[in-house]
């Protein structure tokens, strides 16, 4: 990696992590804006996952045969992560075309638009994970000390999706065209991913390109499992930690390479 990109990309990064109040108040501002003169505010959103759960947990429980004391909270906990890991994808596609008159006009860092974007889906995320709790208390399932492992699992998520939310920036100002690309790829990767179906549903062949060569499912894994009181496999760890070192170095250099090219595409 060349020393100058990589002195671009670095200074940039920690220029706007520097700047974490304003992405603070900005990841609020845009929460509320969305939810402007409404009475529940994002809680329409947790509501209306709610009602999605409840209502794939009872028909697709019915379908696999699955006991709904488990199935339920594997669909409620992978179906909220879901949410949160698509939404930074999708939304990191347009991390800074969303900015273009903030880009153009004030100099700030540009890594700030895209902490300002994860910052405000980890806040819808806040909102949305109420709904766990209630699905464990509905089922009768108690939350042990394990689910605090749960935290360095969605640290190291965070870090895998924000390199992958700067890549997508970066290339998406670029080429206008791949976010629709992005979106149709999402919408198989659900379906590739044990989210609506549990693992062991598979045969052991099929296991290993859908589970074990799936990076998805190992981030998934290291958040999902100690929610559900069981201890992530030292696979998820290892894939997941391999992610987030080669894809900040691949960032890094994209980024650092092309930053000075970004308000021009704009």
């Amino acid at each position: 990696m060349p020393s100058y990109s990589l002195t671009i990309a670095l200074s940039d990064i920690t220029a706007a992590v520097r700047r974490y109040p304003l992405v603070g108040m900005l990841g609020w501002q845009d929460v509320r804006q969305r939810y402007r003169r409404s009475a529940l505010g994002p809680f329409w959103l947790t509501i209306s996952m709610a009602i999605m759960i409840g209502t794939m947990g009872v028909v697709f429980g019915q379908i696999f045969k699955a006991p709904l004391t488990e199935f339920l909270p594997f669909l409620a906990a992978g179906t909220i992560l879901w949410s949160f890991i698509s939404a930074i994808v999708s939304e990191g596609c347009t991390g800074f075309i969303a900015a273009e008159g903030i880009v153009k006009q004030l100099p700030i860092p540009l890594f700030v638009h895209i902490l300002r974007m994860i910052w405000r889906n980890v806040l819808i995320l806040g909102h949305n994970i109420v709904i766990f709790p209630l699905v464990l208390l509905a089922v009768g399932k108690p939350v042990g000390l394990v689910a605090l492992i749960s935290i360095p699992g969605f640290i190291l998520l965070l870090i895998n999706l924000t390199w992958v939310a700067l890549i997508l920036s970066v290339i998406c100002a670029r080429y206008r065209d791949l976010p629709q690309i992005i979106g149709s790829v999402i919408q198989v990767v659900f379906y590739l991913t044990p989210i609506m179906w549990m693992p062991h549903l598979l045969p052991d062949r099929a296991g290993l390109y859908l589970l074990d060569l799936n990076p998805v499912f190992h981030l998934l894994e290291i958040v999902r499992s100690p929610l559900l009181g069981q201890f992530p496999t030292w696979t998820n760890w290892v894939v997941s930690l391999a992610l987030a070192l080669f894809g900040w170095v691949i960032a890094l250099t994209i980024y650092g390479h092309y930053k000075r090219r970004i308000a021009y595409w704009l």
